[in-house]
């Protein structure tokens, strides 16, 4: 089987044609950029408003409690976190670049 080689001249003489007759004719082309504009929204809005119906609502029958003991924790670990900030103010780093 033999491969045929692709006539690049053909296609580049091609394509500014393509492109001339388009810049003749520069309103219409408008338009249908436009209409393929809206046809691609509206087949994503499509999918996305069809996409969202079908997703199902979960509803809890317990309501949400709030844990104290839980609530706690945290608090001291970001009031560590902040103490150990605070202290950073008030340290000292030696000069990397002086020399003693």
């Amino acid at each position: 089987m033999k491969l045929q080689k692709i006539k690049t001249k053909k296609i580049k003489e091609f394509i500014k044609k393509l492109l001339f007759i388009l810049g003749e004719k520069a309103f219409l082309t408008f338009l249908g950029l436009l209409l393929i504009a809206f046809i691609f929204g509206f087949i994503i809005y499509h999918q996305y408003n069809v996409s969202i119906k079908k997703v199902d609502v979960q509803i809890f029958s317990e309501p949400f409690e709030f844990q104290e003991k839980i609530y706690r924790k945290i608090l001291n670990i970001l009031q560590e976190k902040e103490k150990k900030f605070q202290e950073t103010e008030f340290k000292e780093y030696p000069d990397p670049f002086r020399i003693d």
